[in-house]
């Protein structure tokens, strides 16, 4: 495997399971310092930091709430201390919180949108000093193909990600002249634990209207993920880049 991340200092938040911690194996694989965060699941956050260490690259998590904008400035701030630098920020935080408009709440709204939208802001924003000051960088959000077509049932969800499209595009106009790239990921159906829980009736009816007649993988997503981060990409900025196997062609 060609070290295409090798001497690159990446921040990934949301690592602990699922596409964030596909994105971090794959990340130190590639010769990545990995910084990335986990909230709830600090036991796997633990387990990672450990896995990531046994590819012999630097690795530190960090308990950290990126919908909080003081703890995103820590954060940040944390990283360029302990790494020195921050290349690549991965902006993968995200929940869902689904059901039809006339029965969500008002906290189901703003939790989305908080923990999938202002996230992004916040971290962004904080990332953008350090990647100034070095004049370079590679921020890759992680937005949906729901938030390019809509989905009944997921109107916040839907936002947030449409939210993290428009953004995206923006800091890319705003930062290209600094050399700082900014690029956003939208997955399809990706089979992640959470899909485990499904009916198997459900799993292959959307198979079924893939064209290439399976979910993807968060190795699917991890690798498109680095190839936005990395070099090879240099002149890619404010793209959104479907992975989700010409579901929405």
């Amino acid at each position: 495997m060609t070290k295409t991340l090798e001497g690159k200092v990446a921040l990934i938040t949301g690592a602990s399971k699922g596409i964030g911690r596909a994105i971090a194996v794959h990340f130190a694989q590639l010769g990545a310092q990995v910084a990335f965060t986990y909230l709830s699941s600090v036991e796997k956050g633990q387990q990672l930091e450990t896995e990531l260490g046994a590819h012999g690259t630097k690795v530190k998590g960090f308990r950290s709430d990126a919908s909080d904008y003081a703890q995103a400035e820590k954060l940040v701030e944390d990283v360029v201390a302990e790494f020195g630098k921050l290349d690549i920020l991965v902006n993968n935080a995200g929940i869902t919180q689904d059901g039809l408009l006339m029965r969500m709440s008002e906290q189901q709204w703003d939790q989305v949108l908080a923990v999938n939208l202002k996230s992004v802001f916040n971290l962004t924003k904080a990332a953008t000093k350090p990647m100034m000051r070095a004049k370079a960088g590679s921020i890759v959000n992680m937005t949906s193909v729901v938030g390019i077509k809509g989905n009944a049932g997921q109107s916040n969800y839907a936002a947030s990600k449409a939210g993290i499209i428009g953004f995206t595009k923006s800091v890319a106009l705003e930062l290209g002249s600094r050399n700082i790239r900014c690029n956003a990921i939208a997955p399809g159906f990706i089979e992640t634990e959470m899909t485990g829980e499904l009916d198997q009736k459900v799993v292959d009816e959307w198979r079924k209207a893939i064209p290439l007649r399976r979910g993807g993988t968060p190795e699917d997503v991890a690798k498109a993920t680095a190839f936005l981060a990395s070099d090879d990409s240099s002149y890619i900025s404010g793209q959104v880049l479907q992975v989700d196997g010409g579901m929405l062609t």
